[in-house]
């Protein structure tokens, strides 16, 4: 049997992946940084539908220290590095980002080379393509790179950027035959398997809980994360995926507003809390004198932002569901869970 590395293995994207990859009949071994989440991990997977008992195995390691990554990547075929920090919030410095994404990176792909590790698998972002560039009408692609020290760009962006970019020189100079691929992907929605969840996912929670008054005027990308685990097994066994990226978007990018309408159509008296008011930008840029967190999306206010997937469907025969669908997966997940307030 096959051994595959989740790196992150409680995150969101990772929880996924990890479901799929079981199901597909690998022995799946997975980091956290304490083994006290072992537990948590186990009844997320139990959400999704799966009892791995010993077909699962947990490593401690943490992308700031060398220990404990030999013992995880020992015996893999394959590593998912799919763990990095995404706050809800800018931190006062943009190395608390920058520097366990890059040197968490670096370290991986370190020890997957020295244990003989076939392919890695690393799990970047939209935002290591789409940002610092001046207001364009054409659609972003993989051969579209983040300026990093553009007007736009923010901590967690540039950490993204920083950190892929590190990879592929790393392949390029000490690889020693070790295959890369990157998978890209927009906002990630979907089914929350527990309460340890994105922070897209937060966007989500908000509206159905009434915490926010309208929506700002701002677009992103929508992507199922059932889909992206999708594209990772994909990226990790295709010949054709060798040395490629690929961005993971269903459809066009869309306005916050459409979001909000598609819960409300389709979510019922659950949605009932979902505002419908676009929100003026001079409101939101007072806003953030009030919540720190609301400063990350003044740079993107107004702005469309467009790209596209044809690559992944066309080289890996990728086939991501409908934005709307991932959307209302996500409140109905939420909902599921206890998550969204009754009364």
């Amino acid at each position: 049997m096959t051994t595959v590395l989740v790196t992150g293995g409680s995150g969101f994207i990772a929880s996924h992946t990890m479901l799929q990859l079981l199901a597909a009949g690998y022995r799946v071994r997975t980091t956290v940084r304490n083994l006290s989440r072992e537990a948590d991990v186990r009844a997320m997977l139990r959400n999704g539908g799966a009892e791995p008992g010993e077909q699962l195995s947990f490593v401690a390691a943490d992308l700031m220290s060398d220990t404990g990554w030999p013992a995880a990547v020992a015996g893999c075929e394959y590593v998912l590095h799919i763990a990095s920090p995404f706050p809800s919030q800018i931190p006062k410095d943009e190395n608390e980002l920058i520097v366990p994404a890059r040197e968490g990176a670096l370290r991986v792909l370190r020890a997957s080379r020295d244990a003989g590790v076939k392919r890695v698998v690393l799990t970047s972002s939209f935002a290591a393509i789409g940002y610092g560039h001046p207001e364009r009408q054409e659609v972003f692609t993989e051969k579209d790179w983040t300026i990093p020290n553009g007007a736009d760009v923010m901590p967690y962006t540039k950490s993204k950027t920083l950190a892929e970019r590190a990879a592929w020189d790393f392949i390029d100079r000490e690889g020693a035959g070790l295959e890369l691929a990157a998978v890209n992907p927009v906002g990630v929605f979907g089914p929350v398997l527990g309460p340890d969840y994105a922070t897209s996912i937060m966007l989500v929670e908000k509206m159905l809980n009434g915490a926010l008054p309208g929506v700002p005027r701002m677009s992103f990308g929508v992507v199922d994360v059932r889909d992206v685990a999708d594209l990772h097994l994909r990226a990790m066994t295709d010949p054709a995926a060798k040395s490629e990226r690929f961005l993971a978007v269903a459809g066009d990018f869309m306005w916050l507003i459409e979001i909000a309408c598609a819960l409300k159509e389709r979510m019922g008296e659950h949605a009932r809390r979902v505002p419908t008011r676009q929100l003026p930008d001079w409101m939101v840029r007072l806003a953030r004198f009030k919540d720190p967190a609301v400063k990350q999306i003044i740079p993107e206010l107004g702005k469309w932002k467009n790209a596209t997937s044809e690559k992944a469907q066309r080289v890996l025969g990728w086939k991501p569901r409908s934005r709307e669908d991932s959307v209302v997966a996500t409140g109905e997940s939420l909902v599921k869970l206890g998550l969204v307030k009754r009364s």
